[in-house]
């Protein structure tokens, strides 16, 4: 199936979603990207780039009709876009953790919604959504990232039993440190609180040097696609750090684990 494919991957100015849209079409498949601009986006070889922002229900819903009407079925939705965000939980406006869950909870909610109807017409398709340790193992200063990121599993696994009846399953692909431009041009909480800036720039710098220490994209794209044609796996994470902490999560104490996410931060 995957070489006659179509594939629907959000998010593919740059990055993880980049990255994926390449190894797509390089399996053969007919690969749809979506950008907020097509103007302004660089091409993808093999990849048709599709306007739609998934902040916009009606963008959404144009983007995916756009795709359906050109290749006529969608076989493989990947939900990447989405943003970040760095700042205590108490200097988190309600603004900003709303425009986060728009993008992250909202915008992924929006495209399957779109899709959803066509997969379960052709009694078929996988859903792919990006979530993150962060999606099950919270860290300080991204609390609201993290949340929505738990927000993206569990909504996740109420529709995998949903959908299965249709012949649709849906897989979350848990990533850790990527380097890509995300974290490391993460937006911070506008009202900052003096009483957090020691270690909240602590942290800061601890993201910035384990993202530039951290592998290309291609490990977490290459994951996407066998989340995409591969057995059915709730969750998959991608070989190193991600599938190591994964494993942490699951079976060391819970003392243990909280030492080594306040190490791995450079946090006392």
């Amino acid at each position: 199936m995957s070489k006659s494919a179509v594939v629907v991957v959000t998010g593919v100015s740059s990055g993880i979603g980049r990255a994926a849209a390449e190894k797509f079409a390089e399996r053969g498949c007919r690969v749809f990207g979506t950008v907020r601009s097509t103007t302004k986006a660089q091409s993808i070889p093999g990849v048709v780039l599709v306007e739609m922002d998934v902040r916009d229900d009606a963008s959404v819903q144009r983007g995916i009709q756009t795709i359906i009407g050109e290749a006529k079925r969608i076989d493989v939705l990947v939900n990447n876009a989405g943003g970040s965000l760095l700042g205590s939980v108490e200097e988190t406006s309600i603004t900003e953790a709303q425009s986060l869950f728009n993008t992250n909870v909202f915008g992924v909610l929006r495209t399957t919604q779109a899709v959803l109807p066509h997969m379960r017409a052709q009694r078929s398709g996988r859903i792919v959504n990006i979530s993150s340790v962060l999606g099950f193992l919270p860290a300080p200063y991204m609390g609201l990232y993290s949340a929505s990121k738990h927000a993206v599993e569990g909504m996740s696994e109420t529709l995998d039993h949903e959908v299965r009846q249709f012949g649709i399953r849906v897989v979350l692909v848990e990533p850790s440190y990527t380097k890509t431009s995300l974290d490391i041009n993460a937006p911070q909480a506008a009202s900052k609180i003096p009483a957090y800036d020691a270690e909240r720039d602590v942290v800061s710098r601890a993201i910035v040097k384990n993202v530039n220490d951290a592998p290309a994209p291609d490990s977490v794209a290459a994951t996407i696609v066998d989340a995409a044609f591969g057995t059915w796996r709730m969750r998959r994470t991608p070989k190193g750090q991600a599938s190591l902490l994964s494993k942490l999560r699951r079976f060391m104490p819970a003392g243990p684990v909280d030492a080594g996410v306040r190490k791995g931060l450079s946090m006392s």
